[in-house]
């Protein structure tokens, strides 16, 4: 089954965004080769620019304090194990603690590195990077792939802190979601939200043997969801001769 994900707002937007970021920079940092750590780099300077809203620390904060007031009113609950939930909340606390402690926007602590920052200035232009332009950073990429990766991990753990926090937070809004079944008739699905109960995330499961792609769309009181087929020529056209179904998850 192929996942797709869609955000509500903005603030979710974002965080899903420096999610793929993080799993891209994590996959790239562990291997070896000089291309791989050159792409890792820039992944690096991309979660920078992605986190440098000034609103991202506040927001992942807040959702952290949302979610720990919901885990604290059910204590007490007969149906709730009070060990999971202890665990839980301290894994909240924990994650809640060390993100505030970080000091201004995220990679700030590498954004006073001159030489990160002279590559990062480069980066941007095509072929910016050759030796002749940047030859300290080409000796770099000739140095043994441990030294390269210590490196990495080095300037990786000033943006721990914002990973560990938006992994919490997106878990945790999953989690609050309940998968089902839906059926698109002719390729279309259209649902209906409660105004009352504003939804943040959009979840859906579909099987890659159909060849669909849901176009989707939605806001704060409708959903809408269009299951295209790709042409020859690589455009999207509603499939409207088939009636199938995917999984459907709305988190709150």
């Amino acid at each position: 089954m192929i996942l797709y994900e869609y955000p509500f707002n903005e603030s979710i937007r974002t965080m899903l965004r420096l999610e793929h970021l993080f799993n891209r920079l994590i996959l790239l940092m562990w291997r070896e080769h000089p291309t791989d750590h050159h792409y890792a780099l820039s992944t690096i300077f991309e979660i920078m620019d992605v986190a440098s809203r000034a609103d991202l620390k506040a927001d992942l904060l807040k959702e952290l304090d949302r979610f720990k007031s919901q885990f604290m009113a059910w204590r007490g609950n007969p149906a709730i194990q009070e060990a999971v939930l202890d665990q839980v909340l301290g894994r909240i606390e924990q994650t809640h603690h060390t993100l505030q402690q970080v000091p201004g926007k995220a990679g700030q602590t590498l954004a006073s590195n001159d030489w990160l920052m002279s590559i990062r200035s480069r980066i941007s232009i095509p072929g910016g990077t050759c030796e002749f332009d940047l030859p300290s950073y080409f000796a770099w990429q000739h140095r043994p792939a441990e030294q390269r990766q210590a490196d990495l991990q080095q300037w990786v753990a000033t943006l721990t802190p914002l990973a560990e926090a938006l992994k919490l937070m997106l878990s945790l809004l999953r989690d609050t979601g309940h998968p089902h079944m839906v059926a698109a008739p002719a390729g279309v699905y259209q649902q209906s939200l409660k105004e009352n109960k504003p939804f943040l995330l959009l979840r859906l499961r579909i099987d890659p043997a159909l060849g669909l792609v849901p176009e989707i769309s939605g806001n704060r009181l409708m959903v809408a969801i269009r299951l295209m087929r790709q042409d020859i020529d690589g455009k999207l056209k509603l499939a409207s001769d088939i009636d199938t179904g995917f999984e459907l998850t709305l988190c709150a």
